[in-house]
């Protein structure tokens, strides 16, 4: 099997070197060492409501939404996108992620700019959106666009954003999950403090999936630093060598006791892509299943004793001498990552 064939070609763009990454947010509370002080109150706009504006980064976000949720024309398109590991993801194709940037923040930086008459949400691969705030109702029939349209109102001291619109050309996440041009999303932001913001987003497509879906998400405020734009080049994805499927990495699995497996069992935690990576490995009968973020549970598929495949990545656990794994190397294009057992 050839190592194409075991790892996602996991595209993302490179970060040009520039200013003021280290420069002092101006204007902000600090402690008495200087530091950033992110529990202090939540700043308000002259009219009295939570002040938005900010550079902000997430730290987790997992949907509810199961496979068992989508409709048969989409379950089949999961599995057959699955299967081929994502290789025509929109993201590799340099396109903008849609429903995917706006309601799971925890991808990269976003700044949020805020005035009385809409707020703007700036994205570091060059996109962005408008939320209106001066009363407009949204179109009852618009032309999709990629990251929809969106209308803003407060509910006490929660922004709650209402946006349709989407065309359907982008993905729900990187497992393929699609979703039709009828997709329907209300988020909900709350400023617990002066540097924690809370996101709560509902999603509703009944022509894709049998229930809506809620996506949470807790972010924090990026303080002294600063945004800076992710080129990326389709031509630098390296599709041409996407060879396989997941299919052919099952049929070439071995047998592995359980009792094997049990010891490789936990959590493990790192670094990818200089964002958090919390990976979970669980057995259920003879098998290992692995979820990234507390995301949907994945089978993977052992090519050797500490080899697995079947996921999209490479999977290669590092033992003890009792045979217990210390560390899990999962492998992307990019490079190979070292995660470290927790528990």
């Amino acid at each position: 099997m050839t190592r194409h064939l075991s790892l996602l070609f996991t595209a993302f763009g490179t970060t040009v070197a520039a200013q003021w990454l280290s420069y002092p947010t101006p204007g902000i509370p600090r402690t008495a060492d200087g530091k950033p002080n992110l529990t202090a109150p939540t700043p308000r706009t002259s009219g009295g409501k939570p002040d938005l504006t900010g550079l902000w980064t997430g730290f987790g976000g997992a949907a509810d939404l199961k496979l068992d949720d989508a409709q048969p024309w989409a379950r089949a398109l999961i599995q057959q996108r699955t299967d081929n590991f994502g290789k025509d993801n929109p993201s590799y194709l340099c396109l903008p992620d849609g429903p995917t940037a706006a309601a799971n923040p925890v991808e990269g930086f976003r700044r949020i700019l805020q005035t009385p008459a809409i707020i703007a949400i700036l994205y570091n691969d060059l996109t962005y959106r408008q939320v209106f705030m001066d009363g407009r109702k949204l179109e009852t029939d618009p032309s999709p666009s990629w990251m929809g349209y969106s209308v803003g109102r407060w509910d006490g001291d929660t922004l709650v954003v209402d946006s349709i619109g989407f065309n359907d050309r982008t993905w729900l996440n990187n497992r393929g999950y699609p979703h039709t041009d009828a997709l329907r999303m209300t988020e909900r932001y709350r400023r617990i403090d002066f540097g924690h913001l809370e996101i709560q987003a509902t999603l509703q497509d009944p022509g894709a999936y049998a229930r809506p879906w809620t996506v949470r998400v807790a972010a924090q405020l990026a303080a002294d630093t600063e945004m800076v734009d992710i080129r990326c080049d389709p031509a630098e994805s390296g599709r041409e060598h996407w060879t396989g499927k997941i299919s052919d990495a099952q049929k070439s699995g071995v047998k592995v006791a359980p009792e094997v497996l049990a010891k490789y069992v936990g959590v493990y935690k790192g670094v990818w892509a200089r964002r958090p990576r919390v990976v979970e490995i669980t057995l259920s009968g003879d098998a290992l299943f692995l979820s990234v973020a507390g995301g949907e549970r994945q089978r993977l598929v052992p090519q050797s004793e500490t080899s697995f495949s079947g996921t999209g990545l490479g999977y290669n656990f590092i033992r003890d001498d009792h045979g217990v794994a210390t560390d899990v190397v999962e492998m992307h294009v990019s490079g190979d990552y070292t995660l470290h057992r927790q528990k």
